[in-house]
């Protein structure tokens, strides 16, 4: 009985970790994709395209990925890429 009550206790930490992992500061994420944003402007005026850009570099994965998320849920300040 105690062990399945310590496998419990630990499954319910493990959950809770992960729910404060998954919380997002969407207007810091924001602000850090437009900066991201103005940095990489330069390539897709040179032409590469944002598929292109985005193989090449984590960050703005991430950004599209955050971007997209936000205009899904409407966060104030959001825009598509």
């Amino acid at each position: 009985m105690t062990r399945a009550s310590c496998l419990a206790a630990a499954a319910l930490a493990l959950v809770a970790a992960r729910a404060d992992a998954a919380i997002i500061d969407w207007q810091a994420e924001l602000q850090r994709c437009r900066e991201l944003r103005a940095s990489v402007a330069p390539l897709l005026q040179a032409g590469e395209g944002i598929s292109a850009v985005g193989r090449s570099n984590r960050s703005v994965r991430r950004c599209i990925w955050i971007q997209r998320i936000a205009v899904r849920k409407k966060i104030p300040g959001a825009e598509i890429w």
